[in-house]
């Protein structure tokens, strides 16, 4: 994410924010021009003060861009759910500003085919499912609670998972419909992530059965990425979103790793890394360069304060490959 600065008193704000602490002025962020802007004058999305989006709308009393793909939502009376709503609401709008970032393509499913969202909580002791069907992702609001969603990932042996990394991973399942299927790109896709047309059933109850076997890291970059191409290609995506969203902030920030210091050559300044603005300007390679130096200095930041790796995973040759698919899939969209 890049950064953002108050227009009219030019200081540091953050991207979900609706007021400058500097100097009150009330702020939005607009979709069209990538901007904070004073707030005053402009049409503010509708779900504002409901559950505190930021973004400036298409039209009076309308829902922003991103607010508008959201076609299934708690009753505003569920208190509970409605704060849940909003920190998932807040990670789908990091999403989709992404996606504009990235030009990715984004069509809305009102009146028809395309993109929706489905923010949901589970009622009377009905499930909701996380998942992704036919342009349709639905989020189990859960998710936003801190103890369960620490608990599952427990549970399920995941180094990582967040409400941000279930939209990612599920917007991966819609951009392979869109960019993929029935494409030139399938049978790249096939040689890489397996025959999507295995039966996706009995995939995912041996996966829950069987497991993976002990080299499944060698070629997936998550353990669930081992229960079918369909997962592998999401969760490959997904992390191609993580890199290139760390890597704008890294760029956006100023932030350069030159080094290490204090050790002997030729480790001593052997490792450099910048962020970058723009993924599409480079090649993968360059990318994952730019990367692994990054993740470097970062997991041993996270060390040092007594947490786990912001970046707990290892990005292999096979995985490096299957993203500079999916860069390619990206560069081409964008182009």
């Amino acid at each position: 994410m890049r950064v953002f600065a108050c227009p009219h008193s030019i200081t540091w704000v953050e991207f979900e924010d609706r007021k400058c602490l500097n100097c009150g002025s009330e702020l939005a962020y607009d979709p069209e021009v990538d901007e904070i802007v004073l707030a005053e004058g402009r049409s503010l999305c509708v779900y504002r003060v409901g559950i505190g989006c930021n973004w400036v709308a298409p039209g009076y009393g309308s829902p922003c861009r991103s607010c508008a793909l959201t076609t299934a939502r708690p009753e505003g009376d569920d208190a509970v759910a409605m704060s849940q709503l909003i920190v998932a609401e807040y990670a789908k709008r990091r999403l989709i500003r992404q996606l504009f970032h990235l030009a990715l393509p984004i069509e809305s499913r009102r009146g028809g085919s395309g993109l929706a969202f489905e923010l949901l909580a589970p009622q009377n002791g009905e499930q909701v499912l996380t998942g992704h069907a036919d342009g349709v992702i639905t989020i189990n609001l859960s998710e936003s609670n801190d103890p369960h969603r620490e608990a599952l990932r427990i549970r399920l042996g995941e180094p990582y998972r967040t409400m941000l990394g279930h939209m990612r991973h599920e917007i991966g399942h819609y951009y392979w419909q869109v960019l993929v299927d029935g494409e030139p790109a399938l049978e790249p896709f096939r040689a890489l992530f397996g025959d999507e047309q295995q039966d996706y059933g009995k995939a995912l109850d041996a996966h829950y059965g069987e497991g993976a076997g002990e080299d499944w890291a060698a070629d997936h970059i998550s353990h669930y990425a081992t229960t079918h191409p369909w997962e592998d290609f999401a969760e490959t995506f997904a992390h191609y979103l993580h890199i290139a969203d760390a890597l704008e902030t890294a760029g956006a920030v100023g932030m350069t790793v030159a080094g290490p210091h204090g050790v002997p050559e030729p480790l001593a300044g052997g490792i450099t890394s910048s962020g970058t603005g723009d993924l599409t300007e480079l090649t993968m390679a360059d990318v994952l360069a730019r990367w692994h130096g990054m993740v470097l200095a970062l997991n041993s930041v996270n060390r040092s304060m007594g947490k786990t790796d912001l970046y707990p995973f290892v990005i292999t040759p096979a995985i490096a490959t299957k993203l500079d698919y999916v860069h390619g899939l990206v560069r081409e969209a964008a182009a």
